[in-house]
């Protein structure tokens, strides 16, 4: 299949804007802890949105996943099963490093391995990307999103060392470098193996393919399984948690610590809207991936500096920035002009590889 790199890297925008956006319905939830509102929303990430979508753009579902071999799903659910730690642990490395070291440690560490094992262990990365010049070209895109993330978290840490003694009293009072950056290293390292299991899941787009499924849409019944992977680690802790807290009477409406009960409708809707949010990101992931052609791997990095991006245009429009100098604002825009700049790189050459 010939692809259009360029249309590729639209839907990786599209899908880093729904992943920078899916928390926002989040915060309308009153009266839920955050072990019910995220599982209730989990359930539209993981299994509702994944089989509805795949079930009405892709062609024979259930037959193409009678045929899959038992080892692919294996490794699918594994992979998936991986990635849901990353999920859980990110939170933990923002409470020992902080917003921006966290996120820099965690998201580098994340575009590096999803963007360069995959080729590694396929055997590709000498021969069709280091060996070649458009190869080259996606690696130096690749740096250049390392370069850009590392703006961004510099630009961050100065944000926070501009708050009063108070408040970095309060930022502190977790912060521990040494498990910080342990909890950042797992976090990042098992966030990428979503990428590893989409690879595992070629064989099932193929299958796909091969039923009569669109180019753009063959990659939809993988994520099915590879979401599945990442419900078994959210579920078993979202319980272990509902267990711990009591917490499961608020799906029905029952008081929480302060005796005030939840709107049952307007927080199962805001659930809704945030776990198909949260799909999308994947959605036009796959979409991208499909343009991409021999170098589907970048789509890792791609993927990584749209969420950034959009990320820190939310971040301005909650004001979170207000009160940041205007040197520490341009630093941040000129970490985003960078990782804007990465996406174009990698975009370029994967159209030379054409």
């Amino acid at each position: 299949m010939i692809g259009n790199p360029l249309l590729g890297v639209l839907f990786h925008w599209l899908g880093g804007l729904a992943s920078a956006s899916f928390y926002v319905p989040y915060r309308g939830v009153k009266r839920w802890n955050w072990e019910i509102f995220w599982l209730t929303g989990g359930l539209f990430s993981w299994v509702i949105a994944p089989w509805f979508f795949a079930s009405i753009q892709t062609s024979d579902l259930m037959g193409v996943m009678a045929q899959v071999p038992s080892s692919v799903v294996g490794w699918c659910v594994f992979f998936g099963f991986l990635w849901g730690f990353g999920g859980l642990t990110y939170g933990l490395t923002m409470r020992y490093l902080g917003l921006s070291l966290g996120m820099a440690v965690v998201l580098g560490l994340c575009t590096v391995f999803g963007t360069l094992i995959p080729p590694i262990v396929e055997g590709t990365f000498i021969t069709e990307i280091a060996g070649t010049l458009h190869g080259q070209i996606v690696l130096l895109g690749l740096a250049v999103t390392i370069l850009g993330i590392v703006v961004v978290a510099m630009a961050g840490a100065r944000k926070d060392a501009a708050l009063s003694a108070d408040q970095k009293a309060a930022a502190v009072a977790e912060f521990d470098f040494k498990k910080g950056i342990a909890v950042a290293i797992f976090s990042g390292i098992m966030s990428s193996c979503f990428a590893f299991g989409l690879a595992a899941g070629q064989p099932v787009n193929e299958l796909s393919r091969a039923a009569g499924t669109g180019p753009l849409w063959v990659g939809l019944p993988t994520l099915c399984i590879v979401m599945f992977g990442g419900l078994i680690t959210n579920a078993l802790w979202c319980a272990w948690l509902i267990r711990k807290n009591k917490s499961a009477g608020q799906w029905v409406g029952a008081a929480d610590a302060s005796g005030q009960r939840p709107a049952l409708l307007p927080n199962f809707l805001l659930c809704a809207l945030a776990g198909t949010a949260w799909y999308f990101q994947f959605f036009f992931y796959t979409m991208g991936e499909s343009q991409m052609g021999r170098f589907g791997f970048s789509s890792w990095t791609l993927h990584m500096a749209s969420i950034i991006i959009f990320g820190t245009c939310w971040g301005f429009a909650f004001r979170e920035w207000k009160d940041a100098a205007p040197a520490v604002r341009r630093m941040v825009w000129s970490g985003v002009g960078l990782l804007i700049l990465a996406t174009i790189i990698i975009g370029y050459g994967n159209r030379l590889a054409m």
